[in-house]
């Protein structure tokens, strides 16, 4: 056998294990230990919050948030989603608890995305961790804030870690001084995006708000209340959408109520007096769990292009049972303008799409009524009933819709269809502007703009039109840096690049032997 091929001392540097340390003599339980760090594996880390008491917890997320194809998160830590919730939400403040690594980088982006409030942490060691006193720490620190002056609401999160040893944030009290304590778990081995994060965040808090409503009066919105019955709106989406959707329910009578997840704690009981909950967003499944708690009829799909406003605005009038003539009137005063706006500046070329947000075919259907052609769709989100709609209308053109689209998933089709023009994620763009496709990102690019009526029906033609007359721009881009190497060759050599296929070799001898070992662990 060949000798090891290394590079410094490093792997001769002594691990220290965590192993059980008995709190007492004889058959005394052990005390819970600090081996599932941030470097341990999502199964390694699953199974230790099992065994620490978080069963229940995560047999709920496989329920609510079914994984699918990819068993991990391919986009940003999921636990962005539901601190941004808290983040956006008057009134209320947000502590993790979790490695300082993570917390560093979430507060980080949570400041990039403009977030200008400070981000609590309770930070910890192994022997707080494994002795229970970072459970009297956060206990101690939701103490110290609970201002009934400055906050409705404290949200403090388990992130990985925490989750993993059980720190048992459902044992922490209900309210203080009149401050409502709301503890969830969101850890990477449980939640597979960051968009069904909001929902952890948002169920939580319809649920408090339901019960606070069963027990009594409550306060009314800093609004009022409406003289209409009202649809809330499940789902983060541009500011001007729920005017729009306003809009084409007052010929029926009725009045777009809050946005969940809503910006003040107020607001949530508003919501959950609503007399219908429209899903714009499908995968809220714990929000719409406290709807239909509350008795509230769930109707999915969105009020998006032509055909979708149609039996959207159908469908919320037969949830409430309005008379067709006044279904038929808000249809005739909306849909002629959405079909002039479709038809003023048509798309014309095949778009791949793909995204994380949730929204993705909703905007797949705007498209193809611009008059693009779009043969795949992918999206991270689960497949649900409420989804159905959009999925049956996208497939019967002939689209392909992937649920739980890994990243391999989008590459391929993009790939594979050689598309005018890529949107999608980060990476996927970044792939198709190196084979010379134009490409947007969904996020910034696309789910910032104006979907519903007539505004979203004109609001994607000119973006995306113009990216598709990149494609010269693109080709000689890439023209230009022909020749300069790709991955780890990138560059201007002056000699042959040191590629050393030994090296690869040996490393990958490595990864097989552990793969092995996992598998025979496995089977034992």
């Amino acid at each position: 056998m060949s000798e090891e091929v290394t590079y410094d001392a490093a792997a001769e540097a002594e691990v220290t294990m965590g192993q059980s340390t008995p709190s007492g003599a004889g058959d005394a339980p052990a005390l819970p230990q600090d081996g599932m760090g941030c470097h341990a594996g999502a199964a390694e880390m699953e199974a230790a919050a099992r065994m620490a008491g978080k069963s229940e917890i995560l047999d709920q997320y496989a329920a609510d948030y079914p994984q699918g194809p990819h068993d991990k998160p391919q986009s940003m830590c999921p636990a962005f989603g539901s601190l941004r919730v808290g983040l956006r939400m008057r009134r209320v403040a947000t502590v993790l608890s979790g490695s300082a690594c993570c917390v560093y980088g979430l507060t980080f982006v949570s400041h990039f995305y403009g977030a200008r409030r400070s981000v609590g942490y309770v930070p910890f060691n192994s022997e707080t961790l494994v002795t229970g006193k970072l459970f009297e720490d956060i206990r101690e620190a939701v103490h110290q804030m609970a201002d009934p002056d400055r906050y409705d609401a404290i949200v403090v999160t388990n992130l990985c870690v925490p989750t993993a040893s059980g720190v048992p944030l459902r044992l922490l009290p209900d309210e203080i001084d009149g401050v409502r304590i709301v503890g969830i778990d969101v850890p990477g081995f449980g939640i597979p995006t960051h968009a069904e994060a909001k929902d952890v965040l948002a169920g939580a808090m319809l649920k408090y708000a339901r019960e606070e409503i069963e027990a009594g009066p409550v306060q009314a919105p800093a609004s009022g209340k409406s003289d209409r019955p009202t649809v809330a709106l499940l789902g983060e989406m541009f500011p001007a959408d729920p005017m729009m959707i306003g809009a084409m329910l007052d010929p029926m009578g009725l009045a777009a109520g809050p946005v969940v997840p809503c910006r003040e704690w107020r607001e949530l009981y508003a919501a959950l007096d609503c007399g219908v909950a429209a899903a714009i967003h499908p995968f809220y499944t714990a929000a719409m769990r406290e709807f239909t708690a509350a008795g509230r009829p769930i109707v999915g799909s969105a009020p998006v292009g032509h055909d979708g406003t149609a039996a959207w605005l159908t469908g919320i009038g037969d949830a409430f049972g309005i008379a067709s003539d006044k279904v038929a009137a808000a249809q005739n005063a909306f849909l002629p303008a959405i079909k002039g706006a479709l038809s003023a500046t048509p798309i014309k070329g095949t778009v791949t799409l793909s995204g994380y947000e949730g929204s993705e075919l909703l905007v797949a259907r705007l498209l193809i009524e611009s008059g693009a052609e779009v043969p795949y769709v992918g999206t991270a989100c689960p497949r649900t009933a409420q989804s159905n709609w959009d999925r049956e209308w996208l497939e019967a053109r002939g689209v392909k819709v992937q649920y739980r689209a890994s990243l391999e998933d989008d590459c391929a089709a993009m790939e594979a269809i050689k598309p005018d023009l890529a949107i999608g994620t980060t990476p996927v763009v970044q792939k198709a502007k190196e084979l010379g496709i134009p490409g947007l990102y969904f996020t910034n690019l696309i789910s910032a703009r104006p979907l519903m009526g007539p505004a979203g029906a004109g609001s994607l033609q000119q973006v995306v039109n113009a990216a598709i007359g990149n494609k010269d721009r693109m080709n000689s881009m890439r023209e230009f840096f022909e020749g300069v190497g790709t991955g780890d060759t990138a560059g201007v050599w002056e000699g042959d690049p040191n590629l050393r296929p030994d090296f690869r070799a040996q490393h990958q001898k490595k990864l097989d032997k552990q793969a092995r070992a996992a598998k025979a662990a496995e089977m034992i």
